[in-house]
């Protein structure tokens, strides 16, 4: 295939990888990174793509790997910190409730676990099935629908209660 009709298959699906990457790891820069990673992958390994498989759910695979695959790299390196970031006072956001209530959705995701976080990203933010959300994890049905249950309930009890684990609510 050649690179103007892999770019007219590929390009439709991009605002969506941005829209998963960036759900992912909370930065533009890196989410554009980790979405050209994804591209360069793909169109490097196209001969390798099953020509009955699902175009979209292959390139959310090849995202999330490259995602998990950088977060395990990570874990091993430890965390880098500029000087910068080091030195910066902490801010304090004004009191709009909408900005604190979408810092406590964000907060309650990074709370779930990453295989609950992936599978909730991809079926409701993505809007994927749970059969394409089984292709791209690797996971059974099953196993999808049960993360995807116990992560809806996580982030249900936490808004609605306003707890995080371990700390208690006072009024």
């Amino acid at each position: 295939m050649r690179e103007d009709e892999i770019a007219r298959c590929v390009e439709p699906l991009i605002p969506g990888l941005r829209r998963y990457a960036y759900s992912l790891v909370r930065n533009g820069d890196a989410a554009d990174d980790l979405v050209q990673d994804c591209l360069e992958r793909a169109v490097s390994r196209w001969h390798l793509r099953r020509t009955d498989g699902d175009l979209r759910a292959w390139l959310y695979a090849i995202l999330r790997n490259h995602h998990l695959s950088a977060m395990r790299q990570l874990g091993r390196r430890g965390i880098h910190v500029t000087f910068d970031e080091l030195t910066q006072q902490p801010s304090v956001e004004g009191g709009q409730g909408e900005v604190a209530y979408a810092r406590d959705v964000l907060t309650a995701l990074d709370m779930l676990s990453e295989e609950q976080r992936s599978v909730l990203l991809l079926v409701g933010v993505e809007d994927l099935s749970y059969e394409e959300t089984s292709r791209v994890t690797g996971l059974p049905i099953g196993t999808v629908m049960s993360r995807l249950s116990r992560a809806r309930e996580k982030l249900r009890r936490f808004i609605d209660d306003g707890v995080r684990p371990g700390l208690r609510r006072v009024k």
